[in-house]
């Protein structure tokens, strides 16, 4: 037999289903998270909503993380609760909502996966693009990771690069390159030696070798002649880490991450390293001075003499 805690539950359900219109995906995932919602309150002998107090409320998410559930878990059940006791407030089910005070549990922060300086060599070295007698989709694959990790850009950006835009910066060894980023907002990145070279062996070798119509103007191609795809850089990215024996998890991104790291670890400041990756708040940037940090923190732990625990 249902109670009136089981009913309204299945009342607000009804809702989200019949007025929000929440896929049925959704409506389900609700569903199981109130349903332990409603677990708790009846071990606690509460089985009416208008007998839910705000120390009931709050105290399931306490007791959620004491169980060891992850963070983003608690955080979702949360949030479930929460739209159901203003539902309920709303409706004058109940006379007040106990659950307006709880916020969601912060998520972990974390942090990006930096390849070391000799993985992002043995990573150029698997493309095979250096040596003499490359086929076009190695060249291409190399000129591809020496960018990313040579400008920090994201796989979008990059793979948006046209031809004009890369021969007038292979022109002038001062000019930088031009990227379009989020909300449409440009930047103009340096480009270094080694990302020029690759760049330019791509478009005098390895590039007209599979242009299918003088029209297309991306820059990095697929073998059939048109744009490279964002699916087909990812997978290009993630055969070559395997190649490179890369056992961590691999993406163009990561190539990203590894560009800030490592400019950070090299005394770049935090701002101008912001300005780089085009992010618009330095808030975003600052997670990889905690990565330099803890770097800081492992060398001093395995070479300073009075650091052994």
């Amino acid at each position: 037999m249902t109670n009136a805690l089981d009913r309204e539950i299945a009342v607000y359900l009804d809702h989200l289903k019949a007025e929000r219109g929440l896929s049925t995906h959704t409506i389900a995932a609700y569903s199981r998270d109130l349903a332990r919602y409603a677990e708790y309150l009846r071990a606690a002998g509460i089985t009416e909503p208008c007998a839910i107090d705000r120390i009931a409320a709050a105290g399931f998410p306490i007791q959620l993380a004491a169980q060891g559930l992850a963070a983003s878990s608690v955080g979702r059940m949360t949030v479930a609760v929460r739209g159901l006791h203003r539902f309920w407030a709303d409706e004058g089910i109940t006379a007040i909502n106990p659950a307006q005070m709880i916020n969601p549990a912060a998520p972990g922060r974390r942090l990006p996966k930096a390849l070391t300086i000799d993985q992002v060599e043995a990573l150029i070295e698997a493309t095979g693009g250096r040596h003499p007698g490359a086929p076009p989709d190695q060249i291409r694959d190399w000129a591809l990771v020496e960018v990313l990790y040579g400008t920090g850009a994201r796989i979008s950006e990059v793979l948006d690069l046209d031809v004009e835009d890369v021969i007038r910066m292979l022109a002038d060894e001062t000019m930088g390159l031009k990227f379009t980023g989020k909300g449409n907002k440009q930047r103009i990145l340096p480009v270094g030696r080694f990302a020029r070279e690759a760049m330019q062996e791509w478009l005098v070798r390895g590039r007209p070798a599979v242009l299918a119509s003088r029209a297309t103007s991306a820059f990095f191609l697929n073998i059939r002649g048109g744009r490279l795809s964002r699916q087909s850089a990812f997978n290009r990215i993630l055969a070559l880490g395997h190649k490179a024996a890369i056992t961590q998890e691999i993406s163009p991104h990561t190539l990203r991450h590894s560009y800030a790291t490592h400019l950070i670890d090299g005394g770049a400041d935090v701002r101008v390293v912001q300005e780089l990756l085009g992010h618009s708040s330095v808030a975003t940037t600052q997670i990889y001075t905690l990565i330099t940090v803890d770097h800081l923190r492992e060398v001093y732990r395995v070479s300073h003499p009075r650091a052994v625990e």
